[in-house]
């Protein structure tokens, strides 16, 4: 449900590709995220790819978390069962909070297009920094179905009853007390 009386508040997503063989030529979904970021009205804070290495994608996505000018981080690739799927495990040190509902809603969606199929992505979100961060599938559909069925929704400060935009504000107040 929307509040069309609420206004839009476009938040800042730094987009993180994890492969060892695409490139910004042939990153379909990157291509997908960013497209749906900018037609919602949010601006793209940062793009890049970076290998199946859990340094490197540790030190993008904590230094994106770091920076002021992103709110929200969301990865595509890197969370299957193989060697080289290394993204949750380089992802999960930083969460201060774990989102098990991302999770659980993802695979929700995900069950109803390929089945039992979904079960092979360890898809996961948590906040750092006072940053969202979003680990998804590699594949374009699963990067639709998590903006189209999740994402989309939840960073639209007009989506009622709640929404990750209107609690930004406080999600770094633990800092703040005495």
């Amino acid at each position: 449900m929307s509040d069309t009386s609420r206004p839009f508040i476009p938040v800042n997503i730094a987009v993180l590709t994890v492969s060892d063989t695409r490139t910004l030529d042939n990153d379909k979904s990157g291509d997908t995220l960013v497209a749906r970021i900018t037609e919602a009205g949010h601006r793209l804070a940062h793009r890049a790819i970076v290998a199946d290495d859990r340094e490197a994608i540790f030190n993008t996505v904590r230094d994106w978390t770091l920076s002021e000018s992103v709110d929200v981080v969301i990865t595509t690739g890197g969370t299957g069962f193989t060697g080289r799927d290394v993204t949750p495990e380089a992802l999960e040190p930083l969460f201060e909070k774990r989102m098990d509902g991302f999770s659980e809603v993802f695979h929700r969606i995900s069950y109803d297009k390929i089945g039992t199929s979904t079960i092979q992505s360890r898809a996961t979100g948590g906040v750092a920094n006072a940053t969202y961060i979003f680990v998804l599938p590699g594949s374009p559909g699963a990067c639709k179905d998590a903006w189209d069925g999740i994402l989309k929704a939840q960073l639209d400060y007009r989506h009622m009853p709640c929404n990750f935009v209107e609690i930004m504000p406080r999600l770094d107040e633990h800092l703040k007390r005495g």
